[in-house]
């Protein structure tokens, strides 16, 4: 556009300032309080405008640095092209190689490499790894013994003269994963560890591409911990291990080339973008304090799966959706790699129809939406760098209050990290019983005729109990889950009946908002129309043989309609009414004392109703 038209269009729409944007909105409101209705109060401990505009970066000292520069706000590298990561569990090294060739011919370059096994030897590694071009991908290697598979791996790469060309990551984590398993590891095996995980840090010394600690952030939020908690608590153990490894003589520069962070990503798409923006900003001042001769020391490797937490075994299908947003929140946040859990994770061992979704989700991303052509491309909004400095200046504090309680394995031992991530799990809890957090299919728009599939068992929606000072990770829905699986294997098929009367916008209303609500639980739910009588009505309902009736009408019918149903009723049937009118009292005194309406506990309240029923 050339600039007398640029100028023109600029004289056409002028700048509107902020204050006439205020009084916009609060004439809006009508009188309402601006930051009831306007302000979001996040679980990380800060608060979310409305709307942000320019004058709002003012004071952020981040801006202006570039991708590949101190302190790595933008990203690590000039570029963005991330590695898709998939995970092989491996049983039968021969069946395992298979597997992973089909996955480097299907898109995959990062393979991952679960070995359980104890005894574990050079033939069935070379097995493992046949006809793998080693120097082409990146291969992580985790499981029980990973400490004994290293060697075995290093003595190949050296036999080979592979390793120096190798990009090899090790999932030896005492600090955050032994920690968080055993609640301890101040025993002859842990000291050990640390001694095993020095002596492959020198062996690796002149290998940059070798990582050798993988810090397992994503158990932190998959135990229930804020986006901040995950962030703080990973930069403390990372800095555990920096003071460790150190003072065990080892120069910083090494030390911090040798970790990866491995991060779980939720669906709160545009935190978790700047999520990874901040950690790499916070790590690279941590490491910056160390003194390394280089600032590319400063860089964090991060890896991101998606996360665990907010899965769902009921209409798992939206497993998709979730997963999909995730991995954009990862891949617009500059990881560097990825791995999409498949769908049916959370119940049942992965299909090849689910694993092949969940990598090609970033083949998307990548070759259909070209977010690997781009770099940062959320650097800049308004919104994201806020959120940014919000996340990073929460995350600082909570990480300086670690470092006072003597670094992350004092706090850990002292039992502070379990219990602030359990008081966050229990505060969301409480906000996906009352639907304040919504997990689509479980606690809000369930699908109405679903019954539990076969493959999902009551292991797969109990939630494990931490024992001691470790911790459990365990799904959002779960409490729902149990429920609903409770009733969809009792053998009964109990129905909830929409009695629609009165006005007619406020009774389909709240026969919708019914319907939702008792479905949570597999209750079959009934829905009218409208009833042109509560006579009708009443008798529709008796004919249905439904167990539970629900009174939809507005406030102002209740009064005359709620008596004259339970008097119909006779009993015969549960009375609830759809609302919160303020007759309340009245119809109390009258023995209607069944109500459901946006401030209820749903799980509470459905489960008290199963009760009621015998179920």
């Amino acid at each position: 556009m050339a600039n007398s038209n640029r100028e023109k269009l600029f004289t056409e729409f002028p700048p509107v300032p902020t204050e006439k944007w205020e009084e916009v909105i609060t004439a809006d409101l009508k009188g309402a309080d601006y930051e009831r209705k306007l302000v979001w109060r996040t679980g990380e401990g800060f608060n979310v405008r409305p709307y942000y505009r320019a004058e709002n970066l003012e004071g952020i000292q981040f801006l202006g640095s570039q991708a590949g520069e101190f302190p790595y706000v933008r990203g690590t590298r000039a570029h963005n092209r991330w590695h898709i990561h998939q995970t092989i569990e491996v049983k039968c090294p021969a069946e395992a190689n298979a597997e992973a060739l089909k996955l480097l011919n299907s898109g995959v370059d990062s393979l991952g490499f679960a070995i359980a096994r104890e005894e574990f030897s050079a033939e069935e590694l070379d097995t493992l790894l046949h006809d793998i071009h080693i120097p082409a991908i990146e291969i992580t290697f985790c499981g029980a013994h990973v400490g004994h598979v290293a060697d075995l791996v290093l003595d190949k790469l050296e036999k080979e003269g592979l390793i120096a060309e190798a990009q090899v990551a090790f999932v030896i984590d005492p600090i955050v994963k032994g920690l968080s398993q055993k609640g301890d590891f101040c025993s002859p095996n842990g000291e050990k560890c640390f001694a095993k995980i020095a002596s492959l840090i020198e062996r690796t010394k002149e290998y940059k591409h070798i990582r050798i600690v993988s810090i397992s952030a994503g158990i932190f939020a998959n135990a229930g911990s804020t986006i901040v908690e995950e962030l703080a608590f990973a930069l403390a153990a990372g800095n555990d291990y920096m003071a460790r490894l150190t003072d065990a003589g080892i120069d910083a520069e090494t030390a911090a080339r040798k970790l990866r962070f491995s991060f779980s990503v939720t669906s709160n798409y545009f935190m978790e973008i700047a999520k990874f923006r901040a950690a790499r900003m916070l790590w690279a001042n941590i490491v910056k304090g160390y003194n390394p001769e280089k600032n590319c020391a400063c860089k964090m490797m991060i890896h991101a799966r998606t996360a665990d937490w907010n899965q769902t075994v009921y209409d798992p299908y939206v497993n998709m959706l979730r997963g999909t947003t995730e991995a954009m929140s990862a891949a617009i946040g500059g990881v560097h790699s990825l791995e999409v859990t498949p769908f049916d994770a959370a119940f049942e061992t992965p299909t090849e129809f689910s694993k092949r979704i969940a990598r090609n989700v970033e083949l998307l991303l990548k070759h259909e939406s070209h977010f690997d052509q781009v770099v940062d491309p959320a650097g800049g909004s308004y919104y994201v760098e806020n959120l940014t400095q919000s996340i990073a200046a929460e995350a600082w504090k909570l990480f300086l209050e670690v470092e006072q309680k003597g670094g992350y394995t004092a706090a850990y031992k002292a039992g502070y990290i379990k219990e602030r991530i359990e008081a966050s799990a229990a505060a969301k809890d409480k906000a996906i019983a009352t639907r304040r957090q919504i997990l689509l299919g479980a606690n809000q728009y369930p699908n109405f005729t679903e019954v539990a599939d076969k493959a999902i068992t009551a292991e797969a929606v109990t939630r494990p109990t931490a024992e001691g000072n470790t911790l459990a990770p365990y799904r959002g829905a779960m409490a729902f889950e149990a429920m609903r699986l409770h009733v969809d294997r009792s053998g009964k098929q109990p129905k909830a009946f929409m009695l629609t009367c009165g006005s007619l916008a406020m009774a389909r209303a709240r026969a919708q908002f019914s319907c939702n609500f008792f479905a949570c639980a597999g209750i079959r739910v009934q829905d009218n129309t409208f009833f042109k009588s509560v006579e009708e009505g009443v008798k529709a309902a008796l004919d249905s043989k439904a167990e539970i009736v629900v009174v939809c009408a507005s406030d102002d019918d209740y009064a005359e309609v709620a008596p004259k149903v339970k008097e119909l009723l006779g009993g015969k049937a549960i009375l609830v009414v759809a609302g919160a009118p303020a007759c309340t009292p009245e119809l109390e005194a009258q023995g209607i004392t069944n109500f459901i309406n946006v401030k209820s506990n749903v799980l509470e309240t459905l489960k008290f109703y199963l009760k009621e029923m015998g179920i």
